[in-house]
């Protein structure tokens, strides 16, 4: 598995579980707080599509695993 298929692995996790954890309707609520998770996610997402720079990426670059 490559760094950038795992990137989009772990930004999408990242997003379902702070959306259940911070949405009301969700039978795990926790507080509206985890929405400001999936702000960063989204942000960060969004700034990496224009820079290349994602610090996930530099850390499993670091760890090993492999770029395409």
């Amino acid at each position: 598995m490559t760094t950038e298929r795992l990137v989009r692995i772990f930004a999408g996790l990242l997003v379902l579980v702070s959306l259940a954890l911070g949405v009301r309707a969700s039978p795990i609520f926790v507080s509206r707080d985890f929405l400001w998770l999936t702000a960063f996610v989204g942000l960060n997402l969004f700034q990496s599509g224009f820079t290349r720079f994602c610090p996930l990426e530099i850390g499993l670059k670091k760890a090993g695993v492999p770029t395409r």
